[in-house]
């Protein structure tokens, strides 16, 4: 029995509802529910039945995709894979598109909503060291599980945290392609229903990497060494040390932030981690380093960099690094906490509130609404008297403002 081809009229492809409409010979007009109208290619080989998106109706014609369709059929029939088709370039819609380029434009489209440049080049880096190689010139309907698990593989169980966000990343450009047009079917790169059936958890091979810390017996020391130095960073450094805050915070820090006279210093929402507002006690001797800080000429940072502008973190972390090697600037958080459990006792909540962190128990947040702020207070004083307690930090004042 002859195979009908050809069953659609031009004006059919444009007004038929949601569904998969066959215009025979494995051609099929796919209508999501959403409105968007694409060709899709159905066939079986090797006994395995396999789709391929030929792209949206707006670039497409009903003719060209019929075009398409009867040289992916001549293919079939010759036992060579019908993806062929569509592998060179396209004269209609210019070089066919890849991973990598679906990649950079997914990368393109979100930059807007991402935070920083740093998170924009680690997208770029993860995908280009570890996907790309395998997948970077596929088109995005062609990568499939295999291709997913030779990426991960290697580094699942040795890089697990890194492999963790490749695969998330696989997963969004794969999700994005699938939006676009250019893919049908389950996402190989899904971790749930897909991966979790090859993979064991993150959680369960992954060791748990804290930032290198400072003992907090010894941060009084780094403190007075730190005090001894004659430069912007090493006055951050200690400001950050007294005070707890992140790093990118501290460096990021303005002079309108900060209330002298109410001795407290106030993050808005768009500088913290958690995306919400910050207020930090000032101590002594946090006011001592603010008052002792010259305000430079036409700048709005507090600390701000060599070059003008916000001081960066390799900045910070030489500063460090002059005084005392194999530790992080993240760690004195760590320092902190670790003191304020072992050497006070003051609650839990009031530590944790110190260092801006969410408590994780709902029902004790919902009645914790207070920031315990005057709590907090008096634990950074006590913060600050045990850091000074190794002799009497003097403030170099000798720094003077650029004209």
């Amino acid at each position: 029995m002859s195979v009908k081809i050809n069953r659609l009229s031009a004006r059919q492809v444009e007004t038929l509802p949601p569904g998969f409409h066959a215009d025979g010979g494995g051609l099929y007009l796919r209508v999501r529910s959403s409105g968007s109208r694409a060709w899709v290619f159905r066939y079986t080989q090797r006994g395995i039945t396999s789709e391929r998106g030929l792209g949206a109706t707006h670039s497409r014609s009903l003719a060209d995709a019929r075009k398409v369709a009867a040289a992916m059929r001549l293919l079939l029939a010759d036992g060579a894979d019908p993806a062929d088709v569509l592998r060179p370039t396209d004269e209609r819609s210019g070089p066919k598109e890849t991973f990598a380029s679906c990649a950079e434009a997914l990368i393109v489209s979100k930059q807007p909503g991402w935070r920083n440049a740093k998170h924009i080049q680690q997208w770029r880096n993860t995908l280009r060291d570890y996907a790309f190689p395998v997948i970077g010139k596929l088109h995005p309907a062609d990568v499939t599980l295999s291709h997913v698990k030779a990426i991960l593989e290697p580094i699942w169980a040795t890089k697990t945290e890194t492999a963790t966000r490749v695969r998330q990343r696989i997963e969004a450009v794969l999700d994005w392609a699938y939006v676009h047009e250019l893919r049908t079917g389950e996402n190989p790169a899904r971790w749930k229903g897909v991966l979790d059936k090859v993979f064991p958890p993150p959680n369960k091979v992954r060791a748990v990497k804290h930032h290198p810390a400072c003992p907090y017996e010894e941060v009084p020391q780094l403190m007075e060494a730190l005090a001894k130095e004659q430069n912007i960073p090493s006055l951050c450094l200690r400001l950050l040390i007294l005070t707890g805050v992140r790093s990118g915070e501290a460096r990021g820090a303005v002079w309108d932030e900060v209330d002298l006279a109410a001795r407290m210093w106030t993050l808005p929402a768009e500088r913290t981690k958690m995306q919400r507002p910050h207020r930090v006690p000032l101590s002594k001797g946090a006011l001592r380093i603010l008052r002792a800080v010259p305000h430079f000429v036409g700048q709005d940072f507090i600390f701000p960099g060599d070059q003008g502008g916000r001081m960066t973190d390799v900045a910070l972390s030489k500063e460090l690094h002059k005084l005392m090697t194999g530790v992080t600037v993240h760690g004195f958080r760590s320092s902190f906490r670790q003191w304020s459990e072992e050497q006070t006792s003051f609650p839990k909540a009031v530590c944790e509130l110190a260092l801006s962190h969410v408590n994780k128990d709902r029902v004790e947040a919902a009645y914790q609404r207070s920031d315990l702020f005057e709590r907090r207070r008096e634990l950074m004083e006590a913060w600050d008297q045990f850091l000074a307690a190794k002799g009497h930090l003097r403030l170099v004042t000798t720094l003077t403002p650029s004209d």
